[in-house]
């Protein structure tokens, strides 16, 4: 039976500017977002699948049942809110291992004719682990000739930061987003890993473009630079865990992992360099360091929104359903830390205008639109649940 809880109806509106000490003391033309926003008024939330271990990734099959991920490792299938008797088989094994595990799942666009599911997960040991990018024929409850088509070479001795994100661009290649490793000491040959997120030659800290069989663009960014990463779009990324395109316009977005504070909404270019570490509102965890003086360099491109307030921001979307035709062009933003889903409103040169807030009450991993044009959301709870944004009907 579906639980519905009504979203309270206020809707003020949260208009944010770029105000404060921080941007008062910085080149950074990003919006400073504090504190709560204002309720987004006359939705309902609809839970239609609860009892899921840490749900992290979903996506839809033509037949409109669904796949689902959970990060211990195991991969469901749910037909009108109801999962399968067992989870698909023919995974390969996952290093379920703090931030790690099986994480994130799209069709191929074709996948009406070739039946190609994505994957990604951690995998190797305690001391030595990365994000793997794996494909696999979906037949009935099972997956065979699953294969490996990237696998993370920078591996790391932490549980931390496998970003795992996964988008399809309108020119049929595949975005996948890699964290930076990990938080200090995490360090490889005696250098703090999250430094390799500058470094082109490396994939921590960015987010690559491949084609749909894991070999590597020929137009990518940094092909033509010697040691550049083959893979590499765009860099200076702590850990993005939403990827989002507006399929009419080909606009990518991203939402990322600040550490202390300063997670970040961005529009992402290939070849641009988003600052990280080396500019960045956040601070550092032990003691509240800082982490750079600087919030802004030249080169590198300033979030259109940071969050104060920390977010742990983790799915995206870019609505352009007809359910909430108000919303249209508008981006949904899944909150960990937050237990809701920000509603971002757009200007029309691109720009933040405000946000409104989406309460869950749980720690929100994803956040995606249904080919029916609803709002589906997961929450990363040992009880997790599916959830659909529903118009209120009080």
């Amino acid at each position: 039976m579906s639980l519905r809880v009504t979203v309270t109806v206020l809707c003020l509106g949260m208009t944010i500017t770029a105000c404060g000490p921080e941007a008062q003391e910085s080149t950074s033309s990003a919006v400073i977002s504090r504190g709560d926003a204002s309720p987004t008024e006359g939705v309902e939330l609809v839970t239609l699948l609860s009892g899921l271990e840490n749900p992290w990734g979903m996506t839809w099959l033509p037949d409109g049942s669904m796949l689902v991920t959970e990060r211990p490792g195991r991969m469901w299938r749910v037909t009108d809110g109801e999962r399968a008797e067992a989870p698909i088989s023919g995974l390969p094994d996952v290093l379920a291992l703090g931030q790690g595990g099986l994480l994130d799942v799209e069709v191929h666009p074709d996948f009406a004719t070739n039946n190609l599911v994505y994957f990604t997960y951690s995998a190797g040991t305690q001391d030595s682990n990365g994000t793997q990018v794996a494909r696999g024929v979906l037949d009935g409850n099972a997956l065979s000739d699953v294969e490996i088509i990237y696998k993370v070479e920078d591996l790391k001795p932490s549980g931390q930061h496998f970003g795992s994100r996964l988008l399809w661009m309108n020119d049929g290649t595949l975005l996948v987003s890699i964290g930076d490793g990990g938080n200090p000491p995490v360090s490889v040959d005696g250098e703090l890993i999250r430094l390799r997120a500058q470094q082109v030659a490396r994939a921590t800290g960015k987010i690559l473009r491949m084609n749909e069989d894991g070999s590597a663009p020929a137009d990518n960014p940094f092909t033509a630079e010697p040691g550049a990463g083959p893979y590499v779009w765009s860099y200076g990324h702590r850990n993005v865990q939403g990827l989002a395109i507006n399929q009419s316009t080909g606009t990518v977005w991203a939402n990322e992992h600040g550490a202390l504070n300063g997670d970040e909404l961005n529009r992402i270019e290939g070849g641009s360099n988003y600052g990280w570490p080396k500019a960045t509102h956040a601070r550092d965890y032990r003691g509240a360091t800082e982490i750079s003086p600087n919030t802004s360099l030249p080169g590198m491109e300033d979030p259109l929104l940071v969050w104060m307030d920390t977010q742990a921001p983790s799915g995206l979307e870019v609505y352009e359903g007809d359910v909430f035709t108000a919303w249209q062009g508008h981006l949904f933003s899944g909150g960990l830390a937050g237990n809701e889903i920000r509603h971002i409103i757009l200007n029309d040169d691109g720009s933040v205008a405000s946000e409104q807030s989406i309460p869950v009450g749980a720690r929100v991993r994803e956040v995606q639109e249904g080919p029916d044009g609803y709002l589906y959301l997961l929450t990363d709870e040992t009880n997790g649940a599916l959830i659909r944004l529903e118009p209120s009907t009080g």
